[in-house]
């Protein structure tokens, strides 16, 4: 077993923050903080992902579909797709999980 630290969720300069607490060969996950009214610079990925919203508002776009998120929210990313978080009216906290390992897939 291991204890994932997930005290670091803002980065200091107040702009879209990831923070990675595990990394093995099939997975990682980590938390990802975008502060309300933030923007989500992040492009498409070449791993799945899945992500749980642990607290905060605001609008999630992949593909051709756009939702509310909110804390509870699961969404799932299959990898290439296009996709951000949007119009974030609440500070997001976001667990997110990649299969495999974040930057290991072709």
């Amino acid at each position: 077993m291991e204890i994932i630290p997930a005290d670091r969720f803002a980065a200091p300069d107040g702009t879209a923050h990831y923070v990675e607490h595990l990394r093995v060969p099939a997975l990682s996950v980590g938390t990802y903080a975008i502060p309300a009214g933030g923007a989500d610079p992040q492009g498409p990925h070449t791993e799945d992902e899945i992500y749980v919203v642990l607290s905060g508002r605001g609008r999630f776009t992949g593909g051709d579909r756009t939702v509310p998120v909110g804390p509870g929210t699961v969404l799932y990313v299959p990898a290439h797709e296009e996709h951000r978080f949007h119009d974030v009216t609440e500070d997001l906290v976001i667990c997110v999980m990649f299969a495999p390992a974040e930057g290991t897939a072709g």
